[in-house]
């Protein structure tokens, strides 16, 4: 039941997004996803991945770093593909232990959501950046490994949002794009969507209207930073395929 009201929040948004912009911008987003924005996001979806494959296992993970990245992916893809975003979260608890993975994806929220308060604060009000900035750090000086690889993953999603934005077109300078990535990169993460859709792009049109751009622009901005991240989780839909056994060697006998 819960899962059900969480994906009919995300129908709702969207319907209110459309309703607002209509369909313009989402149509736009797949054309603006073209090769070098594609390889842009899949080069740095591989970077991320592994720093959220480094977090899990520093959080109680238990696989080896090769097989934690790959089911990583799997775990992004499945999110990317399915109804609620965290499908891929809940079998991926599943099957290697609840905890880790909860530990896992709250602190990488928290850590998003410190540096989305750092960059705001930074905009408006310098020493509550300056001090938002310390707090970082000291998490940083005790949990290293956790906060480092959570900050760099959320700096690429925000290239990847940055990547998008300059694909569609938009002529936003980086100072103003910028604040506007964390704030929409942070709603991305509520759990109320259709596989990540819904308020990643209500919140982008309302704060790119609130920041004069329009509610298209960042309407669009958002839905072609889904498209390039779905596109970027590919290599994780590849790993589910089943692989062909390997054949079997026939007795020398039989050869001869």
């Amino acid at each position: 039941m819960r899962r059900r009201l969480e994906v009919l929040g995300g129908v709702v948004v969207l319907a209110v997004v459309l309703a607002r912009v209509g369909p313009d911008p989402f149509v736009d987003a797949v054309r603006a996803a073209g090769p070098l924005a594609l390889a842009a996001a899949l080069a740095v979806t591989g970077v991320t991945t592994l720093c959220c494959a480094i977090r899990w296992r520093a959080l109680g993970g238990t696989l080896p770093l090769r097989e934690a990245v790959a089911t990583y992916y799997r775990s992004q893809f499945l999110n990317a593909t399915l109804p609620g975003g965290v499908v891929g979260d809940v079998g991926r608890a599943v099957r290697h232990g609840t905890l880790p993975v909860v530990a896992d994806r709250g602190l990488g929220q928290a850590v998003q959501v410190g540096a989305a308060g750092t960059v705001l604060l930074a905009t408006a009000w310098v020493p509550g950046a300056v001090v938002a900035g310390l707090l970082l750090l000291g998490a940083a000086a005790r949990w290293p490994r956790v906060v480092l690889t959570s900050l760099v993953a959320s700096v690429g999603h925000v290239a990847v949002f940055l990547v998008a934005a300059r694909a569609v077109g938009s002529d936003a300078s980086l100072a103003r794009l910028l604040p506007l990535a964390f704030v929409v990169l942070v709603a991305a993460a509520i759990p109320l969507s259709v596989a990540g859709w819904g308020p990643r792009e209500g919140v982008a049109a309302w704060a790119f209207a609130a920041a004069g751009l329009g509610a298209a622009e960042g309407a669009a901005v958002a839905a072609t930073y889904g498209v390039l991240s779905l596109v970027a989780t590919l290599p994780g839909g590849l790993l589910l395929l089943p692989t062909p056994a390997p054949r079997a060697e026939l007795p020398e006998v039989a050869r001869a």
